[in-house]
């Protein structure tokens, strides 16, 4: 049906089909019917199919595995901070740098961010080869990290002026005072 409605773009042709008609189903064996004496006027008596029965064994549906990743940044701050309403007053540049490197950078960063009293930081960690970069993959995972829970309250990715897929906005705690 659907290639019956296609039409061909301009200079092409749509390939012709067979005209052999489309074979149906094979249709069940029909059920024995018992032959025997019957009163006269009275038909056969055809047996009732046999009931489908549960299966003995449930069969086990996957839970989805609860998300452990930061949480997102509300969608009016994140706006907020794409149009530069809230300034982004710190940018982290993790291009270059190795996993182990990348991460302890990051985490000094932060901490220090929020001593300091900042509200939202920039983190550039790029797209990687084929928009598949291990910087970017594994980012999210390391703001989740126990110790960062104090620090970050959201993550989200930035806008398309910002880095867009390559950058994050993170947006930190208030720093409680000891």
């Amino acid at each position: 049906m659907v290639a019956a409605t296609v039409r061909a773009r301009p200079g092409r042709t749509v390939p012709k089909l067979p005209a052999e008609p489309i074979p149906s189903p094979p249709q069940p064996a029909a059920m024995p019917v018992k032959v025997g004496k019957t009163k006269p006027g009275k038909t056969p008596a055809v047996p009732a199919p046999a009931p489908i029965l549960p299966s003995p064994v449930p069969i086990p549906v996957p839970k989805p595995a609860p998300y452990h990743g930061p949480n997102r940044i509300e969608p009016r701050r994140k706006q907020r901070l794409a149009r530069e309403r809230d300034p982004i007053t710190a940018r982290l540049d993790l291009h270059g740098l190795g996993q182990d490197q990348a991460r302890r950078v990051l985490e000094d960063f932060l901490v220090r961010a929020q001593a300091d009293g900042l509200r939202a930081v920039l983190v550039i960690t790029g797209k990687g080869f084929l928009g598949d970069g291990i910087l970017r993959r594994r980012t999210p995972d390391w703001l989740s990290a126990p110790h960062l829970r104090s620090i970050v309250a959201g993550v989200s990715e930035a806008h398309r002026r910002h880095g867009g897929e390559g950058a994050l906005y993170i947006a930190l705690k208030k720093r409680q005072n000891p």
